[in-house]
């Protein structure tokens, strides 16, 4: 079994990755910002594991450093880097009533946070001719499309976008891929709900008739770091319940 290095992965729509890949048998490490009590809770959920949980600023690169360091040497090489982790303004504004420092931290957050990870593990990945990396966007980030007052943080996902093709290609002799998911409108507690829970709950904005579940991305990103998906990648792909066919943002 390999080991993954999963940020924010101790809730919202990490929660369900993360327990996806320890019920596959794979060592975890994933990080959380403040929230002890909800990362703790997850350790004690699976008794046994081979899990741990750092915290750490995505938006400080000396804690990134320090996060990837304590997992290497617990578990040794990292096979699986999930970027699961994104600032995110919550308060829909345009450009201009933006601060520095949140443009700073959406940046920062958003894609410097990728950069810091993938000079820390691929290095290592490239030495063993394998590695799988999963990055996250948003609905239609692919056709680099403006998100109406969300400026910011589209305009970091969208680099992205370019960030993962290009190193794609760059790494693709070494044996690692690297693709991007990019959920729909998936909100509140449906962030950590399994499909079956969804398929409950009615919702006449998404084609397919239910919303978009953590369980919905964590098979998207369970299909990516498949062994033998290694044709797959450079790919960025939406998971939306078809809203991306007529570029709908709810």
């Amino acid at each position: 079994m390999g080991h993954a290095f999963i940020t924010a992965g101790t809730k919202g729509l990490g929660r369900q990755v993360t327990e996806a890949f320890l019920k596959e048998g794979h060592a975890v490490s994933i990080t959380y910002f403040r929230d002890f009590q909800r990362a703790q809770e997850l350790v004690d959920l699976y008794p046994g594991a081979s899990i741990e949980i750092i915290q750490a600023d995505v938006c400080n690169k000396e804690d990134l450093t320090a996060a990837v360091k304590q997992a290497v040497q617990r578990y040794g090489t990292i096979d699986y880097v999930i970027n699961n982790a994104g600032p995110f303004v919550f308060k829909r504004k345009k450009l201009i009533d933006h601060t520095e420092a949140e443009w700073n931290q959406m940046i920062r957050g958003n894609l410097d946070a990728v950069f810091h990870l993938l000079k820390l593990t691929i290095p290592s990945m490239r030495e063993q001719r394998f590695g799988r990396i999963i990055n996250y966007g948003f609905q239609s980030a692919n056709t680099a499309a403006g998100w109406i007052n969300r400026s910011a943080f589209s305009a970091a996902k969208v680099g992205l976008v370019s960030l993962t093709k290009s190193v794609a290609y760059e790494e693709a002799e070494n044996g690692i891929t690297v693709n991007m998911v990019c959920p729909g409108d998936i909100a509140g507690e449906m962030k950590e709900a399994t499909i079956a829970e969804s398929k409950q709950i009615a919702d006449p904005h998404t084609p397919i008739g239910r919303s978009g579940t953590g369980e919905d991305i964590a098979r998207a990103v369970m299909f990516f770091c498949d062994e033998d998906a290694d044709m797959v990648t450079g790919t960025i792909l939406d998971v939306n319940g078809g809203l991306d066919v007529i570029h709908q943002h709810r």
